[in-house]
């Protein structure tokens, strides 16, 4: 069984992600298996940023249905399916891990849940056959970013057994703040010097002010009003290990506050 020696942090952005070809983001989804990554995972765990849990939980399911998680968009998107199987061994392997590992009390299993939109939508571009078995961590917005950088450093002896993991969030998330006159795929001021400093931070090696970022990083509070959005960068970042080398793989933006900046992480041999 081949290793995966990469993680990756994914900008999922916009639902409407799922069904717009204007947006540059969508055509670097749909390239992922000829210039990122063409190497085929055993399995991909998904740490999204839309399943927000007081534990850490994982889905043990036999096949993920597909969550809609969003509200007010054009009809054909809630239509869409992407009806991977899910990764039962896979989501254990994750508990024992935490627990184990990671020094975790408690890792819930949801025998129901499917994937969320931040975890299909990308999913779906990436790896359009659905073949590739899943499996969704939950992120805990209660908690800080060092927590969920360890808790990607308890999984990631997974990448040696062939599993994918996955990231998704968004580098900015201020939903408030979207401006609706901006579509040319400029950004604003402010959302720039947070996603500049991420990639500076990211790319010199500095996880460990990634990890502080609330008290690092220009304008953080303005970026992420909560969040949950950037904690899968934490987990991903973990996962890779310290001395794991960053890369920008994307970057684009989006009613010029919605960065989808993504990154991978190769670990050092």
């Amino acid at each position: 069984m081949e290793k995966v020696n990469q993680t990756f942090f994914l900008s999922h952005g916009s639902p409407t992600l799922s069904i717009d070809d204007t947006l540059e983001a969508r055509q670097f989804f749909k390239s992922w298996t000829h210039k990122v990554l063409p190497q085929k995972p055993k399995s991909i765990l998904v740490i999204s940023a839309h399943w927000d849990t007081k534990f850490p939980s994982v889905n043990t399911v036999l096949r993920n249905n597909t969550i809609h998680d969003f509200y007010g968009f054009p009809d054909p998107m809630y239509k869409l399916k992407y009806e991977a199987p899910g990764a039962i061994e896979l989501g254990k392997r994750v508990k024992e891990l935490l627990m184990k590992e990671g020094g975790m009390k408690r890792v819930d299993e949801d025998t129901k849940r499917g994937l969320d939109h931040g975890a299909w939508v990308p999913l779906m571009l990436m790896y359009p056959e659905a073949d590739i078995p899943i499996c969704q961590l939950s992120v805990q917005s209660n908690q800080n970013g060092s927590y969920h950088y360890n808790m990607g450093k308890a999984l990631a002896s997974l990448k040696d057994e062939g599993v994918l993991i996955i990231g998704s969030g968004s580098a900015t998330h201020n939903l408030r703040k979207l401006d609706f006159n901006i579509t040319n795929g400029s950004s604003v001021p402010w959302a720039l010097e947070f996603d500049h400093w991420l990639k500076d931070s990211l790319l010199q090696g500095r996880y460990g002010d990634v990890n502080e970022w609330e008290e690092r990083a220009p304008n953080a509070k303005m970026a992420h009003p909560w969040p949950e959005h950037l904690y899968p960068l934490h987990v991903a970042m973990g996962a890779a290990g310290e001395d794991a080398k960053a890369e920008q793989i994307h970057t684009s933006w989006q009613l010029g506050t919605l960065s989808y900046s993504s990154y991978s992480f190769t670990s050092s041999p």
